[in-house]
């Protein structure tokens, strides 16, 4: 008992530090994160899938917003007239229930010209009497928010709105649902201090059935799983657009308010009532968005079809519809738990669906007291009786325990709508588990070591500190992964070399190659391997790393900086300067220990390493200090590049463009911007066999930039090109036979 005692002790703290937090007396921030990764795990599980038919979304896609002659209305915002149109053919001839609108119309339509004949009338043509007889008969036409909201009028239309915090009012809101009085004394939980609103206009307010917000409220990773129900503002409270467009469907009835009382303090606000209708809601009148599934989920209609009168009847009669957009320029795209880039409109058609099918989630107000006497059970068992167990006896009854903890709670949520905590729950079962699994201690530290040695002369020391706390992370067998790769290589070393003795030439070595290496290791890059001169070094292996396009770029970049500030040095000490070109390639590659049985090196093999060292060795050719291949490129969309040719290398059949870094996008100016879209226009035109005007776009450019390389060499090539024959499927490539 005695040997396991404190080993008890520090279980026991454990067991507090997360009974605390199940208090609320404090908060483990990573908990809350974990608990929205289970969330949204738990949510991809149960997700019903499939379409739902209950609710349309009458979509502003990319078709709808091509020109009238090409099928579609149009750049977004829409004249109203065309929308009164819209109204009428959903209504008459497609006979939807409801209609909703995901936008804001906070502006006068000024399409028509309305107003600029009225401010003529007022000033240069008031004394034209013909000129006011005729405006007075065609203002009514001209009128286009009249005659929306004219054609909104008695029917089952609610439109959106939002809050905001910059105190500025703008249009007209709906009418409040309730009041403070309302509450009977209760409180909601603390909310956004919103300060103003953007409401539609006055004439369009006033004629449209109702109106509803559609303010999210992102959780602290920015993702969309809950929206409030109704919103205070001034002492008034205002609803959702789901909720308006479900209480427009029954009848506009009362929203009443369900509190309940389980821990003998404060009634909690738990549900809102109506028509019959449940809907759970939390403290601060949030509901659960009850996702189907990924985007489109929900049946989507182009309004371009509408218009055009190209959808048939029965996919609309009857249904509640929400005009809403997918097009990502019209920026309505949320982060979602089942889509990073999911419509914001479907979002609401999840809610009017959920509220109508009562399939709402329900975090209950007892769920803090449950997870409470969770964290008691389960920590006080593990504590003690973990100590005591052989290593397999505590892996099996940690995996029972764990599976139990997640199976009821996925019971609950898709048998009986409830959600519960979990994370928390399983998190405190690993960490008593891994406190008491002393054992691996030895194992890991053994890793750590082997992995240590194996990789230490490649990386950066805090890298490899990092891989030694988790060797689980690498492994030395050779895989398929994408990574970016980097070949450096001294100009004209042969001659230098043959104008040094060997012990200046072996410091001149080390005083160029360790500066870049250091630049390298900063970068959090890979050292492959040292031939001679040349340093070939690869991001993306052993760590995985997203940005390693971006980071092998930025290294190339400063490998220059940092060279040419040695120059004075080396012009000093050895009457010579070194330069160096770069060559950078991304894609798929071998990476892992290769080579025989004798001797094997953690490298990088494969069509795209071969491609980075021809790359370098073409530099000269364009006069630029790097070059990178297309799909570096592409992986690196912060950075500005100057798309150079498009080239056959040596030892491969397929053309490919080839392009120069020029720096961070934040960093470049606009006039580099415009010579090279200005070099970017004479490129195209030499593709086009354009001879005569791509030979004067870059006699201007040189002009502007005399000697440099790049444009002497494409007006060297055109003569010799304008003779041949190349035929109508040139592909522009240039194809070199040296490496």
């Amino acid at each position: 008992m005695k040997k396991h005692l404190l080993r008890m002790i520090v279980g026991l703290c454990i067991v507090a530090a997360f009974f605390f937090h199940a208090r609320a007396d404090y908060e483990l921030p990573f908990i809350r994160k974990l608990e929205n990764i289970a969330s949204d795990a738990r949510l991809a599980l149960t997700m019903p899938g499939g379409v739902d038919p209950s609710v349309v979304i009458l979509d502003i896609d990319e078709k709808s917003l091509k020109e009238r002659e090409q099928g579609g209305e149009g750049r977004w915002p829409w004249p109203r007239d065309r929308l009164a149109l819209l109204i009428d053919k959903l209504f008459d001839k497609y006979q939807i229930e409801v209609l909703g609108f995901d936008v804001v119309f906070a502006e006068r339509d000024e399409t028509s010209g309305v107003r600029v004949l009225d401010r003529l009338a007022g000033k240069e043509l008031s004394k034209v009497v013909q000129f006011q007889k005729e405006l007075d008969k065609l203002r009514p036409e001209l009128d286009y928010d009249a005659i929306f909201a004219n054609k909104m009028r008695n029917r089952k239309i609610v439109l959106g709105y939002t809050f905001n915090k910059e105190n500025e009012k703008k249009g007209l809101l709906p009418k409040a649902v309730f009041d403070e009085a309302y509450l009977g004394g209760h409180k909601l939980g603390p909310v956004e201090p919103w300060s103003g609103y953007s409401g539609n206009i006055k004439i369009l307010q006033e004629n449209a059935a109702s109106g509803g917000h559609f303010n999210p409220d992102n959780d602290i990773d920015g993702v969309l799983r809950k929206v409030p129900m109704v919103i205070p503002y001034a002492g008034q409270y205002y609803e959702s657009l789901s909720l308006a467009i479900v209480r427009s469907h029954l009848g506009m009835p009362p929203i009443k308010l369900v509190f309940a009382d389980y821990s003998g303090g404060d009634a909690e606000l738990e549900e809102l009532f109506i028509a019959g209708l449940k809907i759970p809601v939390d403290n601060k009148a949030r509901a659960l968005i009850p996702y189907r599934g990924p985007g489109r989920s929900f049946k989507y209609i182009s309004i371009s079809d509408v218009m055009n009168d190209r959808v048939d009847v029965s996919a609309l009669r009857g249904k509640l519809a929400l005009v809403g957009t997918s097009a990502p320029g019209l920026l309505d795209l949320r982060v979602s738990p089942v889509d990073p880039t999911y419509p914001g409109v479907e979002a609401h058609a999840n809610l009017v669906a959920g509220i109508l099918d009562e399939k709402l989630k329900r975090e209950p107000a007892y769920a803090d007291g449950l997870q409470l006497i969770v964290v008691i059970l389960v920590g006080l068992v593990l504590a003690i009786l973990l100590p005591f167990l052989s290593i397999v006896s505590a892996t099996i009854l940690s995996v029972l325990i764990t599976a139990s903890v997640i199976g009821v709670n996925l019971a609950l949520y898709q048998y009986g709508n409830f959600v519960l905590p979990v994370a928390g729950n399983v998190l405190l079962i690993l960490a008593l588990f891994t406190l008491n699994s002393v054992w691996g201690y030895f194992t890991e530290t053994r890793s750590k070591k082997q992995i240590t040695a194996q990789f230490g002369q490649y990386i950066p020391p805090e890298i490899a500190q990092q891989i030694a706390k988790d060797p689980s992370t690498v492994s030395f067998e050779p895989t398929s992964r994408e990574c970016t790769v980097l070949f450096t290589d001294v100009r004209g070393f042969t001659t230098i070399s043959e104008g040094l003795d060997p012990k200046a030439l072996s410091e001149l070595m080390n005083e160029f190659l360790t500066p870049l290496t250091e630049v390298i290791f900063k970068h959090h890059g890979t050292i492959d391997k040292y031939m001679g001169d040349c340093i070939m070094a690869f991001w993306g292996a052993p760590l995985a790393n997203p940005d390693h396009a971006h980071a092998g770029i930025v290294a190339g970049l400063e490998m220059h900086r940092v060279l040419a500030e040695l120059q004075p040095k080396f012009k000093e000490k050895y009457k010579l300067e070194i330069k160096i070109g770069v060559g950078l390639n991304t894609g798929r590659m071998s990476v892992g220990n290769m080579g025989s049985k004798i001797r094997r090196a953690y490298t990088v093999m494969g069509d795209a390493v071969n491609l980075a060292s021809r790359l370098e060795g073409i530099t000269k050719e364009y006069g630029a200090d790097i070059i990178v291949g297309e799909e570096t490129m592409k992986a690196a969309p912060n950075m500005v590049f100057r798309e150079l040719d498009k080239v056959r290398v040596k030892g491969k059949e397929n053309a490919v463009k080839i392009f120069q870094p020029i720096g961070p996008r934040s960093e470049v100016s606009e006039d580099t911007i415009k010579r090279l879209e200005a070099f970017q226009e004479a490129l195209a035109t030499y593709r086009r066999q354009e001879w005569d005007r791509a030979e004067a776009l870059l006699q201007q450019l040189k002009e502007t930039s005399p000697g440099n390389k790049l444009y002497e060499l494409f007006l060297l090539r055109i003569p010799i090109l304008r003779e041949k024959d190349l035929g109508a499927d040139w592909d522009g490539a240039f194809t070199f036979e040296t490496k």
